[in-house]
């Protein structure tokens, strides 16, 4: 029988898409693979709330043994690191916000989870992302949101090609979050009640200046000023910042100012009142489409994370 390969990171979302694809195939033909990003010996424990922590490789171990499935360890540390950290220390550098989340599950956890699969002769690989999959009229594979509005990880997965579509499966894209913890519930799952990830795995606990720093960023002082280019202020790094902050500038105004742009050359960081930094259009970098890309001039709809606030 050609086995299902299903990515486990110990939280009850990959869980209970493992427990599903058990249900619908059979306990033997089902193995949970987890990767190990990064080790307690580099990275001190933390209280903060995260995805891919260490401690997470013996909840996802325990799920499995619940289910009566094989469970193997894949250690990717090194990729992690290349792809992940070392990206994410020098997107601040530079004045810019990365997302962690995406490129990690672009560069490191599918696209190893996949070659494994393959090799392990599986035939599809499964994962616990709110998102769904289909097939359309023309045959390509669509990447669309979840059923469950407040849980859609689809912006997440926007790199996939269409041979990864082809395997992929996402079984909780038409579940809600309260439905996947009560199927967690019925079948004995011990990670049921585990709270949601909050955090960046790697920096969880501590805060993002002090991790960079502690990365090598400089936390070199700079000048604020608006956009006129007038000093307001000072400050001790511009990867303290992030466009379209508004609190924690330390400046006094007597309007509130947020983050317009981060100079990092001149170490700078420019900020304004809203009617000053607001923007009516924005050029988009990197564009990934999921299928054939847009005809010249057909109009788009975005669907992307900035600061943390969904933007569609």
């Amino acid at each position: 029988m050609t086995p299902t390969v299903v990515a486990m990171s110990g939280g009850v979302d990959s869980s209970v898409a493992a427990a599903l694809m058990a249900e619908r195939r059979g306990h033997d033909a089902v193995l949970g693979v987890a990767l190990r990003l990064y080790s307690t010996d580099e990275h001190a424990v933390r209280s903060g709330r995260s995805c891919c922590a260490p401690d997470d490789l013996y909840d996802a171990r325990r799920a499995a043994a619940a289910l009566g499935i094989r469970f193997y360890v894949y250690d990717a540390q090194e990729r992690f690191r290349t792809e992940v950290i070392e990206d994410f220390v020098g997107a601040y550098a530079r004045g810019e916000t990365p997302n962690p989340c995406v490129r990690c599950n672009e560069h490191v956890k599918f696209d190893w989870l996949l070659d494994r699969a393959r090799r392990l002769g599986a035939d599809e690989l499964v994962t616990g992302h709110y998102a769904r999959i289909e097939r359309g009229q023309d045959g390509a594979w669509q990447l669309l949101r979840a059923r469950d509005a407040g849980k859609d990880q689809s912006y997440f997965l926007h790199g996939l090609t269409q041979d990864e579509l082809a395997v992929v499966r996402f079984p909780l894209g038409e579940l809600t979050k309260p439905q996947v913890r009560e199927l967690a519930r019925r079948r004995g799952l011990p990670n049921a009640d585990k709270p949601e990830s909050m955090e960046v795995c790697f920096v969880a606990g501590r805060p993002v200046a002090e991790f960079l720093e502690a990365h090598g960023v400089s936390a070199a002082r700079g000048e604020v000023v608006d956009t006129a280019g007038r000093v307001l202020g000072e400050h001790q790094g511009i990867h303290q910042f992030t466009v379209g902050q508004r609190r924690g500038l330390g400046i006094a105004h007597k309007l509130p100012l947020y983050v317009a742009a981060l100079d990092a050359e001149r170490q700078r960081v420019v900020v304004g009142p809203r009617e000053e930094v607001a923007r009516a259009s924005f050029r988009a970098l990197q564009a990934s489409w999921v299928g054939q890309p847009p005809e010249p001039g057909e109009c788009c709809e975005v669907d992307a994370v900035l600061g943390g606030a969904r933007i569609a």
